[in-house]
Parts: C-alpha cells; sequence; structure tokens
C-alpha cells in the first residue's frame, strides 16, 4: 500500500497463487489507492490484495476501503501483513467495507482463500473461508511465527495492531512515574554524528538472530519435531544454506553495512526530551512522547535528567543499513523467478539490517562505558541482556513514525543513502533506526 517498502509478503503471494495457476498483476511497492483501482478495472481483477509490514499501512488500508465504498467497488479484498491481525480485520476493517473482506495470515492461507473464492463457497460461506485463512483468531501463533524484534523479545502480535488501539486515559499528562532520576550520567566520546563505511560483513554475520532467520524469515518451523530431531534437521539443510549464502554476499558485495550514529546533549521536560546542539543551549529538536495513563506511568522522557535537575544528559541515536544493493538484488532474483534464492537472501538482508543494529547498540555500550553488565550469551543479549534499551520509532513506547524526520534532521542519513519515504519510512527498507537510552531502568513498554 501507499508509502510501504517493504515487498516480501506480497511477493510470496505472488509466487504461490502464479504457481497454482492464478494470475497476478504485481504492482510492486507504494500503491496509492487510485493506482490499485485503476489496474483491478483494467485487468477486470477478481479481488484484490494489500499487503502492508507497519501499523501506519493498516491504517492506509483502512482509508483506501473507504474511498472504495465512496466509488462503489465492491470487489473482494484480502488483507495480510505482518502488522495486521485478524481481530482488528474482524472487529474494525469488516464493518468499513460493503464488499467481502478476508484476512490472510500468511501466503498459503491467501491461495486458500482465493481457491474458496473462484469456487464460489466464501462468497456463499464466510465464516468457512476464515477457518481456512488462519483460523479463527491469532491465538494460534507460537514462537516460530515471530520475526525481527518480536522474535528476539519473545512478543507476540497483540489482538489488535498497537497503533490502532484506542488508548483509554489521558496519555498526554505529567504526572512522572517513580523511574531514579539519580543515576550516573556517561561520557559521550564525542558531540554530533559520524559515519562509518567499513563494517567487516563477519561482525553483522555474528550478531545474526538464526531463530528469526530460520523459523521466521525462512520458514523453517519445529512444529511438533523434537528439538534434537529439529537441530539435526537444521544442521543438514539450513545452516548450509546460511553459510553459502553468507560467503556469496561478502564475495559479491551483496551486503554493505553502513552507520550513522552520534550523542547529543539533552534534558527532560514533562513528557518532552530536549536534543541540544554541542554548545547545549540551543534546542535541535524536541520529541514528545506518551505517557502510560496509570500504573507506573512511564514516559522514555523520564528516563532522562529534567531540565529542573541542573544536569546534562546524554541520548544516542543510531540508523543502519544492510545497503541499497541489498534491495536491488532481491528483485533481480524475484524477477528472474529465482523464488527460494530470494526467499533466503532478502530473509538475511532483513535480520542482517537487525544484526547490524544490535552490533552498533553494542559498540555505542562501549563507547559510553556501560557494556559492563553485557550478557554473554548471545540469546540474552537479544532479551535485553545490557544495560539501557534502544526503541525504534513505532514502537509503542515511541509510536509516532513522524519522528524519523527529527531523526533525520540529527544524523543527516543521505550520507549513507538512506532516504524517507512520504509515509516515513526508510528506503532500502534493509535499514533500522533507534533512539539509545543509557538509564539501567529503561526497559520495552506499551502505553495501553
Amino acid at each position: 500500500v501507499k508509502g510501504d517498502v517493504h515487498d516480501i509478503g506480497k511477493n510470496l503471494v505472488d509466487i504461490i497463487l502464479t504457481n497454482n495457476g492464478y494470475r497476478v498483476i504485481n504492482l510492486g511497492i507504494k500503491q496509492t489507492i487510485d493506482t490499485i483501482l485503476n489496474a483491478y478495472e483494467e485487468h477486470k481483477a477478481d479481488a484484490i490484495g494489500m499487503s502492508g509490514l507497519l501499523v501506519k499501512s493498516t491504517l492506509i488500508m483502512k482509508d483506501n476501503l473507504e474511498v472504495m465504498n465512496e466509488r462503489s467497488v465492491s470487489v473482494p479484498v484480502v488483507l495480510g501483513g505482518a502488522a495486521l491481525t485478524r481481530r482488528y480485520v474482524e472487529d474494525d476493517l469488516k464493518s468499513i467495507y460493503k464488499g467481502t473482506l478476508f484476512y490472510a495470515r500468511d501466503a498459503f492461507a491467501g491461495l486458500h482463500t482465493m481457491d474458496k473464492l473462484m469456487s464460489g463457497v466464501a462468497l456463499a460461506d464466510i465464516e468457512e473461508a476464515k477457518a481456512v485463512a488462519g483460523g479463527n483468531g491469532d491465538e494460534g501463533d507460537d514462537a516460530d511465527d515471530l520475526v525481527g524484534e518480536e522474535a528476539k523479545l519473545g512478543i507476540r502480535k497483540s489482538a489488535k495492531p498497537r497503533g490502532v488501539i484506542k488508548i483509554a486515559g489521558d496519555t498526554t499528562h505529567t504526572n512522572r512515574s517513580d523511574v531514579s532520576p539519580s543515576v550516573v550520567i556517561p561520557q559521550p566520546p564525542f558531540l554530533g554524528s559520524r559515519v562509518a563505511h567499513d563494517i567487516p560483513l563477519q561482525d553483522v554475520f555474528a550478531y545474526v538472530n538464526e531463530t528469526a532467520l530460520f523459523k521466521g524469515q525462512w520458514q523453517f518451523k519445529q512444529g511438533r519435531k523434537p528439538n534434537e530431531e529439529y537441530q539435526a534437521f537444521v544442521a543438514e539443510h539450513v545452516r548450509p544454506v546460511f553459510e553459502e549464502l553468507k560467503q556469496r554476499s561478502e564475495r559479491e558485495g551483496l551486503l554493505i553495512p553502513r552507520a550513522v550514529y552520534g550523542y547529543f546533549h539533552c534534558q527532560s521536560s514533562g513528557n518532552d526530551l530536549i536534543v541540544y546542539d554541542q554548545t547545549s543551549k540551543l534546542e535541535l529538536v524536541r520529541f514528545t512522547f506518551p505517557r502510560q495513563p496509570a500504573g507506573k506511568r512511564l514516559c522514555l522522557a523520564d528516563y532522562f535528567a529534567s531540565v529542573d535537575s541542573g544536569h546534562m544528559d546524554v541520548v544516542a541515536f543510531h540508523l543502519v543499513t544492510m545497503g541499497r544493493r541489498a534491495s536491488e538484488y532481491s528483485q533481480q532474483l524475484f524477477k528472474a523467478d529465482n523464488y527460494a534464492d530470494y526467499l533466503y537472501f532478502h530473509g538475511l538482508s532483513v535480520e542482517g539490517a537487525e544484526a547490524l543494529a544490535e552490533l552498533w547498540h553494542k559498540k555505542i555500550r562501549q563507547e559510553l562505558g556501560i557494556d559492563g553488565n553485557d550478557a554473554k550469551n548471545l540469546n540474552e543479549l537479544f532479551r535485553q541482556g545490557y544495560q539501557g534499551s534502544r526503541f525504534s520509532f513505532g514502537y509503542p513506547a515511541c509510536p509516532n513514525l513522524e519522528d524519523q524526520v527529527k531523526l533525520f534532521e540529527l544524523l543527516d542519513p543521505s550520507r549513507i543513502d538512506v532516504e524517507l519515504t512520504e509515509e516515513f519510512q526508510l528506503d532500502p527498507e534493509q535499514s533500522t533506526s533507534a533512539i539509545i537510552i543509557h538509564h539501567p531502568e529503561a526497559r520495552y513498554f506499551s502505553i495501553d
């Protein structure tokens, strides 16, 4: 949908449907509703599929359905994507759209849905189609279904996308939490931002989350296999693919890790984080974060020294990428119908970006001198086994993707060839950014 640069899910649907006799009109990424409807009319399509990775995309899907109503378009629509949930489709979107609406949790569910549609069964018996397209709820998800940050932290998708849940209570109040205001403030190695070009690819690969890659991106599920049997399968069939792909990526320059990061003086004021220039006098940008309406009343601003404290704190930001070549090569594989290599390489490039973020966060902790409590075990490190925390915009604690604009002002990621789309997503997609907090009590939390 509009503004979304992620295409792996959409392309997998294309592959599976095409291989099963369907003609798929793949419009590509970042498609407006006008483009989608024009293609629908031109090709006389039997159904429209919409996909998106981030919460923002689910809101755009909602807008698209409303536009379709206004134009009296009632073609069956199949929705999917990582941020989407069945409950959101059933409770929020189905009541909006005047046509038939389906949720498909993955590409194979999309195939089953289309089979039902084309047989005429689904239109007569929507409930049956829903069951085929992934069950009657999201409770069937297990750890094998989690990818990226969710896999690392063991977070299950909420019943509705986090960004569309209506929070009961005031998230703008400034009744501060009990987060300690008196912690040692580390000294940054420099102020401002720097670019890192020559990052060894092997260092990045050392931080790849294999659970997220093998089970999530590559879909090698353990299912009911005993762990010993599954590990033997991985050793024989999966790890050789991983090792060959790492060698090819380095040999052919397919993945080029780069980072831009920096340290800035800062202070909090209520729910705001004020970021200063190197003189600590001029305000560069100001972030406003939501606060939990009740309970612990947590807010990201609480993890920094306040203006009233008289102390100047420090905040770090980073943006990392595996390079534009990764997206280009993925597309080459897809267009050449080399679907297996496409799935493997795309998955590695995306998880490579997450690995680079993990590696660079560790570097920042080392430069701040707060890495003494880092977990030695990689899996424990993935579960925040270190001091402080890093938050990407779109997380529950900092949900505004628009704040990426401010991060771009601070870091100027154009120096590593990363751009921001009109929907505030990073391009190329094999990129990720974060605000990094040193406070020992900083951990992930939700606002609702």
